[in-house]
């Protein structure tokens, strides 16, 4: 049925002013992919945690870290695909919880989706004011303080991204893909003419150890959920891709399985690499670019072109996601109605986007200007961000059998699946929390404010707004357009 409860059949949509069933297969890939940011993520968030960042200690095995990762992100995805075949979401999760377990619940899911998604896009441009300062120095230019050319690199970037995203996502989604490609491919080559030259030093035997400390590796394996983070996110898209149900879940699987098969092989090469490398090195925020600008500046400073055109494409796209929840969000009144604008012309939630981006790029300028260090900063808001997106995994896994038996459709297998799903979420999220406090970080407690503000918050609308609450969960409806050139069949 139709928002309206009255026809199968919608003469408007409720996200009208997108353009609708204009995008391919291959940008709703490309937007999976530039969101998970691959290259970028294969070069910085392995480093991240190999020299444990998180807690101050050596860090975990890579190789069983990125496993336990890739293994719980599959799974996430394959309880989101049945959804995404019968949905065409604008806003992701988001929808998908309202549908199954409620509106009320859907709010929470929305604010963490939201919360993840902003703080990777922080995340991301302070990658790229990092590694582009860093390029400058391999480079051969003299920095006084490499901390405050950053200050311009990450709002330059800001400003690019904010045009591209007005711009459409048509563009912004090939223009992420090239790049993704590239810094892949510059990525691989430089690894393997590293390891062509340092192969006598190559010892497979520590790859393979682990001192045995779960707690260090569930938070790994919370930093490492950071570098899938995003495969979900073309679940936004689906009023905008020309066969939703098809092309949505196979780029949000197939993301997902690729994206963790080059992980293993990234995480197994940077174990290597950076097991015998100099304290300085390990503990750099730029390590891998450190390694290579010892044998190489001219090396250094590619590898850093590319790490950093990979994060400005996962900025991107992270804030593609970012604004078309709270495009919905808008459109539902649950947010201000500014945010349901779309762009005249180029349709795509222009407002939103204008409101959002100068929030998101105010984080990483602070932390460059607070004179925090760029690793510990990075280490920070990805651990942040993974909460967020592993709160709205846990939340819309578990809507998956409710969202099927509300269509007829539930089995014991979807059950079983959800179940499991959210078992191993559960677990990864109740461990990393216990250690935050046990180390008295205040991450998880930030995150738990959100939820808790998101309940809060969802309950006043319940008691003072529920016609509001009420609409939660729009989509974008079937319409007579759709069917048979709009004309009535004979």
């Amino acid at each position: 049925m139709s928002t309206r409860g009255d026809r199968f059949i919608s003469p408007r949509s409720p996200v009208e002013g997108l353009r609708r069933r204009k995008l391919s297969f291959l940008p709703v890939f490309a937007q999976a992919v530039a969101a998970v940011a691959p290259a970028g993520a294969m070069s910085v968030i392995p480093a991240l945690i190999f020299p444990g960042l998180a807690l101050g200690t050596s860090g975990p095995n890579l190789l069983l870290t990125f496993g336990a990762a890739m293994t719980v992100m599959v799974m996430v995805s394959f309880c989101l695909r049945p959804m995404a075949k019968r949905m065409a979401a604008v806003s992701g999760l988001y929808s998908y919880t309202a549908k199954g377990f409620g509106q009320r619940t859907a709010i929470s899911t929305g604010w963490s989706a939201v919360f993840g998604y902003a703080l990777v896009a922080m995340a991301s441009l302070l990658v790229v004011g990092t590694y582009l300062a860093e390029m400058l120095i391999n480079l051969g230019v003299h920095l006084v303080d490499p901390k405050i050319v950053s200050l311009p690199i990450v709002l330059t970037a800001a400003v690019a991204a904010c045009f591209l995203m007005v711009r459409g996502i048509r563009v912004s989604a090939w223009f992420t893909v090239l790049v993704e490609c590239t810094s892949i491919g510059l990525l691989t080559v430089l690894m393997i003419v590293y390891f062509a030259f340092h192969s006598p030093e190559v010892n497979l035997g520590p790859v393979f150890q682990w001192n045995g400390n779960l707690d260090l590796l569930s938070v790994g394996i919370v930093i490492a959920v950071s570098a899938f983070v995003g495969f979900e996110s073309p679940t936004t898209l689906g009023g905008e891709a020309q066969k939703p149900f098809v092309s949505v879940p196979r780029a949000i699987t197939w993301t997902a399985v690729l994206a963790g098969v080059l992980y293993l092989l990234a995480a197994t090469a940077q174990d290597l690499a950076l097991r015998n490398a100099p304290a300085s090195v390990t503990a750099s925020p730029t390590p891998l670019s450190d390694l290579f600008s010892q044998a190489s500046p001219a090396f250094a400073a590619v590898l850093d072109l590319g790490i950093a055109a990979s994060w400005f494409a996962c900025s991107i796209a992270s804030m593609n996601a970012l604004v078309r929840i709270l495009f919905c969000m808008g459109r539902e009144g649950v947010m201000p109605r500014l945010l349901g604008r779309a762009h005249p012309r180029f349709g795509t939630p222009s407002m939103a986007i204008m409101v959002t981006m100068p929030i998101v790029a105010f984080v990483p300028l602070a932390v460059i200007l607070s004179g925090a260090s760029p690793e510990q900063g990075l280490a920070n808001l990805f651990m942040l961000g993974a909460y967020g997106y592993l709160g709205s995994y846990l939340l819309a896994s578990a809507s998956l059998p409710f969202f099927l038996r509300r269509i007829g459709e539930g089995t014991y297998v979807n059950w079983a699946l959800a179940a499991v799903t959210c078992l191993a979420l559960g677990a990864v999220l109740w461990t990393a929390a216990g250690v935050s406090i046990r180390t008295s970080n205040m991450q998880a407690f930030i995150y738990g404010g959100v939820l808790l503000a998101s309940a809060v918050y969802a309950s006043f609308l319940h008691y003072r707004r529920p016609q509001t609450l009420a609409g939660v969960g729009i989509y974008d409806e079937t319409q007579e357009v759709d069917l048979f050139q709009g004309r009535p069949t004979q």
